[in-house]
């Protein structure tokens, strides 16, 4: 095959430019690759492909009616456009018709989190002013799971969270119920979340694009807009595998000093836990402010109690405390265990201190047993 040839079976275009395209790959992957927004509400590249939203349609040269771009594999010589009068005609009365039953701007604010629907029907300039419809689909009021609420006045039926439970997650605990309008987000028999097969990793509360599937504390305490919030990037410290979640933080709480209000997952793809967390990693967070925790050192003072220390005077104190053990009785009589909730280079240092610096190989960690 000749490169011309080659080039040709690798190729599509989209809006006048040539992109090269991988097997497998969809016309929206290609153009969000290549920086062309093509606006989309059921697509999150963790699942698989469902073209539920109908958001992200466009039009292929040879097809009859606009193609989904999310469900639609790239093909060579393709000629995709994205943008034209008929698209964005097609746009603002979807999205028009999706605003015909869910709730204003103001109400949304109140699950404390964005909503992709209201941001780009905004964007397109869709109609706000056609006849509001009664949303009929049953919600499931009451639920003593601590974590998740579901808003189903909010939801838009894209699957994100149900496909999510299943195939990320294969647990399945929720599902969509219901015929036509009285559709909805459910789970066997109605149960609360803590009577199924739920695993309470708040997944379906991160890829829900409008907050349907919302955090239930921050509604509950009234806290402020995830907007309003400043995201601060770490490592979760439950367990060593090095998941990476945003601290969400009002900078204004706790007298000026600052308090988490959530915990939110980084975009999909950008981090090695691809924005998936744990029960633990998304909702055990009122640690950090609670009144019991230590937030600076503590040394025996000559009579034995504890009195505050600054950083270098607790390291001093311990380090002394350890060679003093070492001189008295050998090495060997020291024992260095870690933790599997430290990271890989802090159990590397564990480990390091041990044998390098009091030389010794009594050392353990303790998810080796």
């Amino acid at each position: 095959m000749t490169d011309m040839q080659n080039s040709v079976a690798t190729t599509l275009e989209i809006n006048g430019q040539s992109y090269v395209f991988h097997p497998g790959e969809t016309v929206l992957n290609v153009a969000q690759r290549n920086g062309i927004d093509i606006p989309t509400l059921c697509h999150d590249p963790r699942l698989e492909p469902a073209g539920a939203c109908r958001t992200c349609l466009v039009e292929i040269e040879g097809a009859r009616r606009l193609m989904p771009s999310c469900a639609t594999p790239a093909s060579a010589g393709a000629k995709v456009t994205s943008e034209n009068a008929r698209i964005d005609r097609h746009r603002k009365t979807l999205l028009g018709l999706y605003l015909t039953d869910h709730p204003d701007a103001k109400k949304s604010k109140e699950r404390r989190t964005t909503n992709q629907l209201l941001e780009m029907a905004e964007s397109c300039s869709a109609p706000t002013h056609w006849p509001n419809l009664t949303n009929l689909r049953p919600s499931r009021p009451g639920d003593r799971n601590p974590y998740i609420d579901f808003d189903a006045e909010a939801c838009i039926l894209c699957a994100r969270c149900t496909r999510y439970c299943d195939e990320v997650e294969s647990v399945s605990a929720i599902t969509l119920a219901g015929r036509a309008a009285e559709t909805t987000i459910s789970t066997a028999d109605g149960r609360s979340l803590l009577d199924t097969s739920c695993e309470l990793c708040g997944g379906c509360i991160d890829t829900c694009p409008t907050g349907a599937m919302a955090e239930k504390r921050p509604i509950t305490r009234g806290e402020k807009h995830e907007e309003e919030l400043t995201k601060v990037r770490t490592t979760c410290n439950f367990c060593g595998v090095g998941c990476q979640l945003d601290l969400n933080v009002d900078p204004d709480g706790n007298d000026g000093t600052g308090k988490v209000i959530k915990v939110t997952s980084p975009e999909p793809g950008t981090t090695s836990n691809d924005g998936n967390l744990c029960v633990k990693g998304r909702f055990a967070y009122d640690f950090i402010h609670h009144t019991d925790r230590l937030t600076y050192p503590l040394v025996r003072d000559e009579n034995g109690q504890l009195q505050r220390a600054t950083w270098e005077e607790a390291l001093k104190r311990t380090a002394e405390g350890l060679l003093g053990v070492k001189e008295a009785h050998g090495a060997d009589a020291l024992a260095f265990v870690s933790s599997s909730r430290c990271t890989i280079e802090e159990n590397y240092l564990v480990q390091k201190i041990s044998r390098a610096a009091i030389g010794t190989n009594n050392v353990h960690q303790c998810a080796a047993t």
